[in-house]
């Protein structure tokens, strides 16, 4: 089983997902990304209601019969998980990528229906456990990912999960390039979720200066911070970066590591990151932190993810020549 490819497993063109991103991901990146041979997902936190989830959900159905997917926060810092698990059931997307907990119920809840699960690890004692509980893929996310990256790197994570697991392995983290597509591919992965190079596409609803940013600055210039969610996030090092620093304060230390305040510091910490990180993806100021990941160095332009995904998917075909 851990030998299927995700373009065999979604009866698609490319092993590719145009990978969830908070805030950026939209139904219009999605569709485009479907008319091009791959697949995609966007965060249910990007909808401020069910109501607005359930619509946008209902949109894509109606454009495609293809398959896409929907991220799930799944820990308790979430408190619109059920409302918005409820909704992904009704509309039965293809797909669910569970991150940032216990996926039991999700799993669980989705095999009757036939919606795959996927689930986010970082590591091998987590991907054991989701593959008990029943899940269909691992979203490798290694050291080069954007947003909340891991610790290994893409060879290391994904040898260490298919010599001990029976289940694909997608590889979250580094993809710019079709050779990138087929070096993973070579390493073992059953295909690849891909992010950061699709940020300054036309159709992402974020701010001309974020867009502008990811041409302007290069894989040097991205840093991990710990200021914003309480875990390390990869930011563009901006002059605001700097300035506020990377390390959590003490206070936020503490409260972050504390057992009996962790689960409410955890919360604070990630509604004022989101809140933070929202304000500086749709309007500019002199106060901006933007999330990407390494692979910003290979985004040279802004243009349409149509062509982003043509380009990549052209590269993957040669490679493979």
């Amino acid at each position: 089983m851990n030998n299927i490819t995700l373009d065999k497993l979604l009866g698609i063109d490319y092993p590719v997902i145009v990978a969830p991103m908070f805030l950026i991901s939209n139904t219009k990146m999605i569709k485009a990304a479907l008319q091009n041979g791959v697949t995609a997902a966007f965060p249910a936190l990007n909808y401020r209601t069910d109501a607005e989830l359930g619509k946008a959900i209902d949109e894509i159905q109606a454009f495609t019969s293809k398959p896409f997917g929907v991220n799930l926060i799944v820990n308790k810092s979430n408190p619109r998980y059920r409302g918005q698990l409820e909704v992904l059931l009704e509309k039965r997307v293809s797909f669910i990528i569970t991150s940032l907990g216990n996926p039991k119920e999700v799993i669980e809840r989705c095999k009757p229906l036939g919606i795959k699960v996927f689930c986010d690890v970082v590591d091998l004692g987590y991907a054991k456990k989701v593959e008990e509980l029943g899940a269909d893929a691992l979203i490798a996310v290694n050291n080069r990912a954007g947003g909340h990256a891991g610790k290994l790197t893409p060879p290391e994570l994904i040898k260490l999960l298919k010599d001990n697991c029976s289940i694909p392995v997608i590889s979250a983290g580094g993809i710019a390039r079709g050779e990138h597509l087929k070096q993973v591919m070579d390493w073992g992965a059953a295909g690849a979720s891909v992010g950061t190079i699709f940020i300054a596409c036309d159709e992402a609803d974020i701010s001309r200066e974020y867009k502008q940013a990811m041409v302007d600055y290069g894989e040097k210039d991205i840093v991990m911070t710990t200021k914003l969610s309480g875990s390390a996030l990869t930011v563009i090092n901006t002059p605001y970066v700097q300035h506020l620093g990377t390390k959590a304060n003490w206070l936020e230390w503490i409260l972050n590591h504390n057992k009996t305040l962790k689960k409410y510091a955890k919360m604070l910490l990630a509604f004022r990151g989101m809140k933070a990180v929202e304000k500086a993806a749709f309007s500019a100021t002199y106060k901006t932190v933007w999330c990407a990941g390494p692979a910003i160095e290979y985004v040279k332009s802004i243009m349409p993810l149509a062509e982003i995904v043509k380009t990549v998917t052209y590269e993957y075909d040669q490679a493979r020549r």
